[in-house]
């Protein structure tokens, strides 16, 4: 199947190549997050900006804080890509100052962030399924914390929660994954051997539509605490539950000027959190690539993303669209 979906692709391709519709737009750099939906997001949107706007695409593979940093410094990348703009302070600073411009909520839903026990667990030790329940005994959760990887920015709110928390001083390790593929991992592998499992993640994601999680209950979302809790600066970090998500991507001030038809399809370019827990499901069982997922997305959604094109990138991608 997936070898039919990339012969698509190529067919789609080779007729765009020929034409003049590369002069259409110019260079586009796009980060390409560490986290499975956002690098669909980017692979769909690099796909349709070459083969509909014509536009020399750059991926730039980053996280939340060194993007929106590269963004406030240099003006660069011009598109960023599912920002969880409430666990990022610097957000709405960049709004405020001009340097950013919110296109869209991306997910369409918003964001789920949360810590986590597997369902197997919670059904065995329901006590588990609270902050004092685990603190009572950390053992029973496997002692530690399993955290997000550096750069991201649940890294530094997890982090400041977890000393508000006194977590180690409890008996309870911070765990940091070194990318988001191994903190994925670690959660299949508890479920192989039903083994202990606590830590952060997020919806829509693959791992909790195959892997059934509970939400620990820890405390209420506290937003002056989870300002504080954002910065590594945070003097006294008191614990704050993460809010519901805002995700979004967002763009240079510079870019919406420069390229304002692709401003344009990227307010259009959103999922609901079904649509992307299904392709990210699909990419978990095929094991499949972000490329690969992105035409799984495009085969199988063609009535949604046309209407996300002007009518010329529409006459360019017609081929795909029958």
């Amino acid at each position: 199947m997936k070898l039919n979906l990339l012969g698509t692709v190529a067919v789609v391709s080779a007729g765009m190549f020929g034409t003049s519709a590369m002069a259409d737009c110019g260079k586009v750099s796009i980060t390409e997050m560490d986290w499975a939906s956002s690098a669909v997001v980017t692979a769909v949107s690099k796909f349709l900006m070459e083969q509909g706007y014509g536009c020399e695409v750059q991926v730039v593979p980053s996280s939340t804080v060194p993007a929106l940093t590269s963004l406030a410094e240099t003006g660069e990348p011009d598109l960023l890509t599912e920002v969880w703009a409430n666990s990022t302070p610097a957000y709405e600073g960049l709004l405020a100052d001009g340097k950013l411009v919110e296109l869209t909520n991306v997910l369409s839903n918003g964001g789920v962030e949360a810590w986590w026990i597997p369902a197997y667990l919670a059904e065995s030790n329901p006590e588990l399924t609270t902050w004092e329940g685990i603190m009572a005994n950390p053992a029973a959760v496997g002692g530690k914390f399993n955290d997000c990887p550096s750069g991201w920015a649940c890294d530094i709110i997890n982090n400041n929660n977890l000393i508000a928390l006194k977590a180690e001083e409890g008996g309870l390790e911070r765990f940091q994954h070194g990318s988001g593929e191994t903190l994925q991992t670690s959660i299949a592998a508890a479920y192989a051997d039903k083994a202990p499992w606590f830590g952060y993640y997020w919806a829509p994601t693959a791992v909790l539509g195959k892997y059934p999680m509970v939400a620990v209950t820890v405390g209420e979302y506290n937003a002056e605490a989870h300002t504080c809790n954002g910065s590594v600066d945070c003097a006294d970090p008191s614990f704050s539950a993460y809010p519901a998500a805002k995700v979004v991507t967002a763009a240079s001030q510079a870019f919406v000027e420069r390229e304002p038809a692709i401003a344009e399809l990227m307010k259009n370019v959103a999922f609901t959190n079904a649509q992307m827990g299904e392709v990210l499901a699909w990419r978990l069982d095929n094991n499949a690539s972000y490329d690969e997922a992105a035409v799984y997305f495009l085969t199988n959604n063609k009535e949604l993303w046309a209407n996300w094109l002007n009518d010329e990138a529409k006459g360019k991608l017609a081929a795909l669209l029958k």
